[in-house]
Order: structure tokens, then C-alpha cells, then sequence
């Protein structure tokens, strides 16, 4: 599901809930069985996702929330892997509109292959080991 904030929207608490209704019902109508027993959700700490009516939001849907920790860029997902992605496609690429650079990115995103993600997300739990390990303090090291 690629959601595009429209230009001049203000990501807040009540946009954000517009965009996790529309994902809360994708995932319904797509894998019924997370939306029965649970899933979590893993997002990052923008002012808009934590606040309390997003909280109260989560919780009234029983959707647990994978807290991150605070200043960890590195734990970032589209940070340390999609974006560097879309990137590298995209460099040396002319997109003459905004429209363009979605929809390259939009196709981007869906030509993602299953093996693609399990290493994304494979790199992702390394590097939460990893600040698990240092207590959250800083750490280097090659995360791939």
C-alpha cells in the first residue's frame, strides 16, 4: 500500500489515524487471519504516532505497538533500506513531476521480491540485536 501525503497535509494525529484506518482494513481484507489473533506494528517516533489519541487509537484495536527507541536511525526500515533502494534506481534517472518520482517509486516498491524483504528484515532484527546488546547506547558495525 504506497499512501502519498498529499502536498501541503500536515502529518498530524488525525491524518495519521485516516492513514492506519485505510491499513487496518487492507490487512483485514487481506490476511483476516492477523487481523483475528493480532499483529504489531513497528513505526518510528514522530510526534504523530505517539500521541495519546494514536495510543488510545491502537489500543481500542488491540493492535500492539513495537516501541523505538529513541534517536536510532539506524533501526529505521525505509532508512536503511528502502530509501537507499529507491535510490539507486532512481539515480541518473529524469523525472520531470512530482507524479513521475511516484509513480517510479510506486513501481519500485511492488517489484520488491519476498527474498528482498526477508533480507531487509533480517538486517533490521540484527541491528535491534545489536542495540540490545550495547543497552541503546551508540554502536558501529556493519549491520548487513
Amino acid at each position: 500500500m504506497a499512501e502519498w501525503v498529499p502536498s501541503g497535509q500536515t502529518v498530524n494525529k488525525q491524518y495519521y489515524i485516516e492513514v492506519l484506518t485505510k491499513l487496518f482494513e487492507r490487512v483485514r481484507r487481506k490476511r483476516p487471519e492477523l487481523w483475528r489473533n493480532g499483529w504489531i506494528l513497528y513505526q518510528d517516533n514522530a510526534p504523530a504516532h505517539n500521541s495519546l489519541f494514536v495510543k488510545q487509537f491502537l489500543a481500542n484495536k488491540n493492535i500492539t505497538v513495537l516501541e523505538y527507541p529513541p534517536y536510532s536511525p539506524d533501526l529505521a526500515l525505509c532508512d536503511i533500506y528502502l530509501f537507499p533502494k529507491i535510490k539507486s534506481v532512481l539515480k541518473g534517472t529524469l523525472c520531470v513531476s512530482v507524479e513521475n518520482v511516484k509513480a517510479k517509486t510506486a513501481e519500485i516498491l511492488s517489484s520488491l521480491t519476498e527474498h528482498e524483504l526477508r533480507n531487509c528484515f533480517e538486517h533490521w532484527q540484527h541491528s535491534m540485536q545489536l542495540c540490545i546488546n550495547s543497552e541503546g547506547n551508540y554502536f558501529e558495525g556493519d549491520c548487513s
